[in-house]
């Protein structure tokens, strides 16, 4: 493990990793890897650990186990490209706030009536999960408390900025993005957003999937997510 100077001094990443593929078993194994780096971080107490669904929420559930802190869900969206699912201009959070990365915006030729129509549908797809995801429960109360965000891995990076951004609008007294895997350019984009970004597995080249970091990768079903959070608030 190394804390990297220089550019990004906040970045603390597992260097025998860097560039790799295939280095997590499956998102259990890598949760317990983060939870051992983030040890140092929870002594103090006053921690929330906020995880992203769906791949986020079984790596946090981990990370609360081992090292007794609560688990939360944190919902947010990217604004998907109409054409290409896969990808997105944006994201919508929880909160209701809306991040554009406008540049992207401009490249793909979106007028303001179809970013309008895609920033609708996802706003309305992100109240469904919260919905599904949460009920009538309260969301945490994030001030002057540690917050860490956790996800399954960051492609873009853009999504978790949503995330983090709103989240700061809560006035925790740190912020730390704690991911098995990102890309390179998700970890320059972060990297200066936040307190500490602690990334295990740092990959840099043009392509770049999540799911090649784990030998075993699967899609999760909302009810496994649910089953995950149910478990966690059942043992807090």
């Amino acid at each position: 493990m190394r804390r990297r100077s220089g550019a990004f001094p906040n970045l603390v990443e597992e260097l025998a990793y860097r560039d790799r593929v295939r280095v997590f078993k499956d998102r259990v194994h890598a949760g317990e890897l983060l939870a051992d780096k983030l040890r140092r971080h929870v002594a103090g107490g006053n921690v929330q650990l906020l995880a992203v669904p769906a791949g986020g929420v079984p790596v946090g559930y981990v990370i609360s186990g081992k090292l007794d802190i609560p688990l939360d869900v944190l919902v947010v969206r990217k604004i998907q490209i109409p054409w290409n699912t896969e990808a997105g201009f944006g994201a919508v959070t929880w909160d209701g706030r809306v991040l554009l990365n406008e540049l992207l915006v401009a490249e793909l030729g979106l007028d303001r009536e179809e970013v309008e129509r895609c920033i609708s549908r996802t706003g309305e797809i992100v109240h469904e999960r919260i919905q599904k995801f949460r009920g009538n429960k309260g969301f945490p109360n994030l001030n002057d408390r540690m917050v860490i965000l956790v996800d399954d891995g960051l492609a873009s990076g853009f999504t978790m900025l949503a995330a983090a951004e709103s989240v700061k609008t809560q006035h925790p007294r740190k912020i730390i993005i704690a991911v098995p895997t990102a890309s390179a350019g998700a970890v320059e984009l972060l990297a200066p957003k936040v307190d500490e970004l602690l990334c295990l597995n740092v990959r840099s080249g043009r392509i770049f999937a999540v799911a090649d970091a784990y030998e075993r990768w699967f899609d999760l079903s909302d009810d496994e997510v649910l089953e995950f959070l149910k478990r966690s608030w059942k043992d807090n």
